[in-house]
């Protein structure tokens, strides 16, 4: 039974990562599968498997960020390490996954919201890092240019404040939402070259 808005939300997003998770992955294996018998070669077909992986590694991505989040479920430091590496390769942000071992998954969702947050004020690139601060979780963000946008950063620890999303920003809202009834609470400090988030 759905209980909330927000499990509803995680069931969706599960379910559309799910039924796109497949046809991708089959698509990347006939073009290896193609590419080694020889019958199609060239730049065109490189481009065509980047683009494959890309997506493949964003849907991993997404399910986890977006997907639901049973309270005793366990992700594997290889997993979530194999996700950010995939996703993040070639791309302006790196980030840096410090915690050993398995973790809530439900920890591991808001700290993927949490770099999707961090992405989008790095529009020039810049550099996450994600590790356990005693009982929580510490994510900094460091960039030479940041981009910060106050209608989106202020209401994510005064959930008292409007906020006012696109489609481009739907992250900022679900992780609001997932930590509005949070404790520890979600702590936000913003500087010139500097963003810390703390849950």
């Amino acid at each position: 039974m759905v209980g909330d808005d927000t499990t509803l939300a995680a069931l969706i997003g599960s379910r559309i990562c799910h039924d796109l998770i497949s046809p991708i992955g089959a698509i990347g294996n006939g073009l290896e599968l193609l590419s080694m018998a020889g019958d199609v070669q060239g730049p065109e077909v490189a481009l065509m498997s980047e683009s494959v992986a890309s997506a493949n590694a964003r849907i991993r991505f997404f399910r986890i960020a977006y997907g639901l989040a049973p309270a005793d479920s366990l992700l594997g430091r290889a997993e979530v390490a194999r996700v950010i590496d995939d996703t993040f390769r070639g791309g302006r942000l790196s980030v840096v996954w410090m915690p050993e071992g398995d973790q809530p998954r439900q920890a591991v969702k808001i700290a993927f919201l949490c770099l999707q947050c961090l992405e989008s004020a790095m529009p020039h690139g810049g550099e996450a890092v994600v590790r356990r601060d005693g009982p929580g979780w510490r994510i900094e963000g460091d960039a030479a240019r940041l981009r910060i946008e106050p209608r989106l950063w202020g209401p994510l620890s005064n959930p008292d404040t409007i906020l006012e999303l696109t489609s481009s920003d739907v992250q900022f809202g679900v992780l609001r939402q997932i930590v509005r009834d949070r404790t520890p609470p979600l702590l936000v400090e913003t500087g010139a070259q500097r963003i810390v988030m703390r849950f």
